[in-house]
């Protein structure tokens, strides 16, 4: 079909999540830490999924910010010394007399202080160009700053493409796919007859022969067609083995680097197609079909796994949605770009900030030496009671950053109707290639056909977890959830081991 050549209207940036948290790792240097311990420190936990976000640009940015913090209180420390020094000569001048230790001791002491001043201004105006850089810059925001180590970024890489999840063992009470946000629908649909052949166009009254099919078939038909079929540009879909963190190590040559390692993010597929076709102790394979909306203001997933038992195909569904960024991490929009707004914001920041960034240094280096060293101490602790006891450890992840980061507060009315719009798409994408790989596979659907009529009328209430009590007959969600408007997480999450 050709498409009517109009103007075109500005639109959000493909990338806007992550341009946005990597200017507010500059801004922030509790997130940016956290961050940068999330992402490349050693660990024994799975992570998150991305979601959306490019996480070795947000591990390179996260790192930069954590070492500009880290240069600049090695320098405030040292300058806090200085004062005190100072300040001890101008004391021993007073009570001596001495000109010389007065005339010292005021100089170091305006020298400490400015130079404190010095070093607050210079960070602080690194740090807001930087965020401001990456932001409104037309550069891919990985290129805006150094690479951090080639192994961790190799496993960022492929966590983009993973095909297994491990996720925390206390999560299989609820769903297994820790951080894909606001659960929305928990379905398994009506089963279809697929044990009949279909009728044979060419001779009527006689019936063909079905051609052999599992849910691997099925499966992989799908997450090839969806697309094409749902009208959903840009949706991604992989085959993906969730597995129970503490189940992992049944599994360990496969899913772990090392024995007391970090889990793997991509495995054989052959394990995956097999936690489709057999399942193991707390390991199933699901399709997750995903949709981000424009400049990924909203995630939507649907959790997908064919239940292929002889006669009859059913389909588990899930689907999740991820709201938009707090607005706490907006920070970066309201800056001065240039002129004298930004001078003059930028020296009353300083002056606000100087002094307690002197008065901080010492404690905030001291806080980050305790705190790497109790994360050390904590790994070998877990690493030898492995070793040692054979102790079953939970290497599942617990969520994931864009989980952590929003906020359904931030939810505009657009943001619902295209969520709407996408889980509708995504259903009938789904009965539409079951129909036609059935058909494709000489089955009669007249069985689908009537189990159609039921799910379609399913609908979809984007403003909360589902409970209970709000999904009535044939899965159709009746109500809002109790507080519908959910609260945004904790905008700092916690690195786990």
């Amino acid at each position: 079909m050709a498409r009517r050549q109009l103007p075109t209207l500005p639109t959000y940036r493909k990338d806007a999540v992550t341009r946005q948290l990597c200017a507010h790792v500059h801004l922030d240097e509790h997130f940016a830490r956290e961050v940068d311990t999330e992402l490349t420190a050693d660990r024994m936990t799975a992570l998150g999924l991305p979601l959306g976000i490019h996480l070795i640009a947000l591990a390179r940015h996260a790192r930069a910010a954590v070492r500009r913090h880290e240069r600049r209180d090695r320098l405030l420390s040292r300058l806090f010394l200085a004062l005190w020094a100072g300040l001890a000569a101008l004391v021993w001048g007073l009570v001596s007399g001495t000109a010389v230790g007065l005339w010292a001791g005021g100089a170091l002491v305006l020298g400490s202080l400015a130079g404190a001043w010095w070093a607050v201004h210079a960070a602080l105006s690194a740090a807001w160009s930087a965020a401001q850089d990456v932001y409104w810059g037309t550069e891919r925001p990985e290129t805006l700053a150094e690479p951090v180590e080639r192994t961790a970024e190799d496993r960022l890489r492929a966590l983009a493409k993973a095909n297994v999840v491990p996720y925390t063992a206390s999560a299989a009470r609820t769903h297994p796919f820790v951080g894909s946000g606001t659960k929305i629908k928990d379905v398994v649909w009506q089963p279809i007859d697929v044990s009949r052949p279909a009728e044979d166009p060419a001779n009527p009254g006689r019936k063909l022969t079905i051609v052999p099919f599992d849910a691997v078939d099925l499966h992989t038909y799908v997450a090839k067609e969806m697309a094409k079929i749902a009208g959903l540009e840009g949706l991604r879909a992989r085959n993906r083995l969730y597995v129970s963190g503490d189940h992992v190590p049944l599994l360990a040559h496969e899913l772990l680097e090392e024995p007391q390692g970090r889990p793997r993010a991509q495995i054989d597929t052959d394990l995956v197609r097999t936690g489709l076709l057999s399942p193991g102790a707390g390991m199933r394979t699901f399709l997750s079909l995903e949709r981000v909306s424009d400049g990924g203001r909203v995630i939507v997933t649907m959790q997908l796994r064919a239940r292929l038992h002889h006669p009859s195909l059913s389909w588990e569904v899930l689907v999740f949605v991820i709201p938009p960024v707090d607005d706490v991490y907006h920070r970066v929009g309201a800056l001065p770009f240039r002129g004298f707004e930004r001078t003059w914001k930028l020296l009353t920041t300083t002056r606000r900030a100087c002094w307690p960034a002197l008065r901080g240094a010492w404690g905030r280096n001291s806080g980050r030496r305790t705190v790497d060293r109790a994360r050390a101490r904590e790994l070998r602790h877990w690493r030898r009671e492995i070793s040692e006891r054979q102790l079953v450890f939970d290497h599942g992840a617990t969520g994931s950053i864009r989980e952590r980061i929003s906020s359904w507060d931030q939810m505009l009315h657009n943001d619902r109707a295209d969520s709407r719009d996408y889980l509708h798409r995504l259903q009938s994408g789904v009965l539409t290639a079951t129909e036609r790989f059935l058909k494709d596979h000489q089955v009669d659907t007249s069985s689908y056909e009537q189990a159609v009529q039921v799910i379609s009328t399913q609908t979809y209430n984007i403003s909360g977890d589902i409970h209970g009590s709000n999904v009535g007959n044939h899965g159709v969600v009746n109500q809002h959830g109790p507080g519908g408007q959910q609260g945004a997480p904790s905008p700092h999450g916690q690195a786990t081991p």
